[in-house]
């Protein structure tokens, strides 16, 4: 971890959260997740892959796509929210700490990110990545790309659960852009994107994008026709494809009385419990390498409403 340690800006502190026993049965996420200064290795054989999670604190990509800033307080958020849940499982969590983009230095913080999540990666970690805007994709792509896993020729699969293709075309990097900067750099390195999107609102993404999107040969499915049913379906085909996974949550793929707290609040969105499912057959498929979840916006949240959905479903990726 010392290279970690010199990739991120904050190093990680203690959580906190409800305390109802020491033992095993009343362990709660802050009482689970360690620090790679107390972490302690397992190397059984039953023992699951061990995760760790990075804050991204950025909302310089919302504010470049004209959206509501304040993304950059996500990871603090999302842990507070995460340390009173009831641990379940038997993974060892450690958390790494923050990248923080300062200014308008998006590039930097991507690239520095991407870094300290190839080395977690490589290192046999399953890695999570606390956004942020929805230019933590591009950091966490970078992180992705650059493993020894698709340098093999795993074959890699992006899928973003999400109400927007964030395909635009823009002479500056922004949330709005991650998936085509990934589809280029896929391109310049001899592969093309496989890229699925599941919650897609059609009122919401112009003809360019969704013209960019048939261009890219991008599998989605509309917002509309996302029953748990069709959901599950369209995910089931995309795994066929892939090697390794990388999952990336837009929470503003759901509707707005469920996720608030975002830059672009959903006017019909995709129900909580069918991001549920998702989350839970791309667990169950072996194959997820690497996930985020992006967008969350404290100061626009309603009773820590949107950061306890986000604390749910990493709880459900990572048991």
């Amino acid at each position: 971890m010392d290279f970690i340690s010199l990739t991120v800006d904050t190093p990680p502190t203690p959580w906190t959260g409800r305390n109802d026993g020491d033992g095993p049965a009343h362990r709660r996420w802050w009482q689970a997740v360690a620090t790679p200064a107390t972490m302690v290795k397992d190397d059984s054989a039953t023992s699951p892959t061990p995760a760790a999670l990075l804050g991204f604190c950025s909302d310089a990509g919302v504010r470049r796509n004209l959206g509501r800033v304040g993304a950059a307080g996500a990871p603090a958020a999302i842990r507070t929210a995460l340390g009173s849940l009831a641990f379940h499982s038997n993974r060892t969590v450690t958390d790494t700490g923050d990248v923080v983009v300062s200014g308008d230095a998006l590039e930097d913080g991507q690239a520095r990110a991407g870094r300290a999540l190839t080395a977690m990666l490589d290192a046999g970690q399953l890695t999570c990545v606390l956004g942020g805007g929805h230019e933590t994709a591009f950091a966490s792509y970078l992180g992705v790309a650059g493993t020894a896993a698709v340098s093999n020729g795993a074959r890699l699969g992006v899928l973003n659960l999400d109400a927007h293709f964030d395909l635009r075309d823009s002479p500056s990097p922004s949330s709005g852009t991650p998936f085509l900067q990934m589809a280029r750099a896929e391109a310049a390195a001899g592969r093309e994107l496989n890229y699925a999107v599941v919650g897609i609102s059609e009122p919401n993404n112009t003809r360019a994008l969704f013209d960019t999107a048939h261009q890219l040969d991008v599998k989605y499915l509309l917002d509309e026709d996302c029953s748990e049913e069709r959901a599950v379906a369209f995910v089931s085909a995309f795994l066929e494809s892939v090697d390794i996974l990388y999952l990336t949550i837009d929470l503003d793929v759901m509707p707005a009385a469920t996720a608030p707290g975002v830059s672009a609040p959903a006017a019909y969105g995709v129900p909580l419990p069918v991001i549920t499912a998702v989350c839970r057959q791309v667990v169950a498929s072996g194959k997820l390498f690497h996930a985020d979840v992006a967008e969350l916006n404290p100061e626009f949240d309603v009773d820590n409403r949107t950061a306890k959905v986000a604390a749910r479903l990493i709880d459900t990726l990572l048991r």
